[in-house]
């Protein structure tokens, strides 16, 4: 009993470690910017109440949004990298790694370019589009799972299998497509969140909250799919209606961050595998762990991004790229797919 109540306390700790860590990166996103005035000042600004008008707009039009969308692009990829783990039952799945992000790029492409997205139809399209893309990948990684019979295991492989195709079929695009579109793609994929304003606000808060919801409800049957198919099973989990619905709530909820943020590598590994050291496998504090800790490393990216260069602002999607791809070796060499 005492194990257990250290154990809780470690994972109490660690979530309100997170919290704090997420509100000092939502601050200082706030405070940073080209346009300074003092901590309190700014304060007032999120609130409208600043005594510098310019500031207000600022706060509310151009950071407000771009720091909400952090937060929330954060929160959904870290939340999905943990459950896409937890139904694959492989720790080098993601959406980065399973292609999902990368179909939605198709996806979006094909509407930015082919469709005229954001110039008649506006982002509805895209964000419609880059959701068929995401939820094409995740449809044929299950239709491989269940009709070649390929293990979960293999199911990365497959993924990797799908990132290049659609990659591919991304540079075609942007080969094809005109100096103006062409300019609008390449700006895109780099990913950045400057362009969510309040609509995309709401929309990935709605996909945040439904997403976690859902996930949070599933807690336990993730991790009765730690112990094995077999083992979950008899436990009362239908596996496979928990894995298909666990690829579709997690192609959405990357959907919704690539259509309006671009792409954002590896932000879904990283997360989990961090939180996981503290917590362990128990989803009851990995799920809230991962997506807490994805927030916060997606806002001290864009932190960087915005100050290493300032007034440039470098893609997002680089930084992060960064992070994720020496831990992916890391995984990789220390055995994690060796059952692959």
């Amino acid at each position: 009993m005492e194990a257990v109540r250290r154990y809780r306390r470690r994972c109490f700790f660690m979530c309100g470690f997170l919290v704090l860590a997420a509100a000092a990166a939502v601050l200082l996103s706030v405070y940073a910017g080209s346009y300074r005035a003092s901590l309190p000042e700014t304060a007032l600004a999120v609130f409208h109440r600043a005594a510098d008008p310019r500031l207000n707009v600022a706060v509310k039009n151009l950071r407000l949004p771009r720091v909400l969308g952090g937060l929330l692009g954060g929160w959904a990829l870290g939340m999905a990298g943990c459950v896409l783990q937890a139904v694959l039952r492989n720790p080098l799945a993601s959406s980065s790694t399973l292609g999902i992000s990368q179909g939605a790029a198709f996806g979006a492409a094909f509407a930015i370019s082919i469709l005229g997205a954001g110039r008649e139809t506006g982002m509805a399209l895209t964000g419609f589009c880059a959701f068929a893309g995401s939820m094409g990948v995740a449809l044929l990684i299950l239709a491989l799972s269940r009709f070649v019979r390929i293990g979960p295991e293999a199911m990365v492989l497959a993924g990797v299998a799908m990132s290049s195709l659609f990659s591919g079929a991304t540079a075609l695009i942007q080969y094809f497509a005109s100096d103006v579109d062409l300019g609008r793609l390449v700006f895109w994929t780099f990913g950045d969140l400057g362009r969510c304003g309040w609509p995309e606000i709401r929309i990935l808060l709605a996909s945040a909250l439904f997403c976690s919801a859902f996930f949070f409800l599933n807690r336990w049957k993730y991790n009765a799919l730690e112990s094995g198919e077999e083992s979950a099973r008899s436990l009362g989990v239908n596996v496979r209606r928990q894995r298909l619905a666990g690829l579709i709530l997690c192609s959405a909820a990357t959907a919704a961050v690539v259509s309006f943020a671009g792409l954002i590598n590896f932000i879904g590994l990283i997360a989990p595998h961090i939180v996981r050291r503290f917590t362990g496998n128990n989803h009851a504090w990995l799920l809230p762990g991962s997506a807490l800790m994805g927030a916060t490393l997606l806002l001290l990216s864009d932190l960087a991004a915005r100050l290493i260069l300032a007034p440039v602002i470098l893609p997002i999607g680089a930084l992060t790229s960064f992070l994720g791809a020496p831990l992916f070796l890391y995984l990789l060499f220390r055995g994690a797919g060796k059952k692959l």
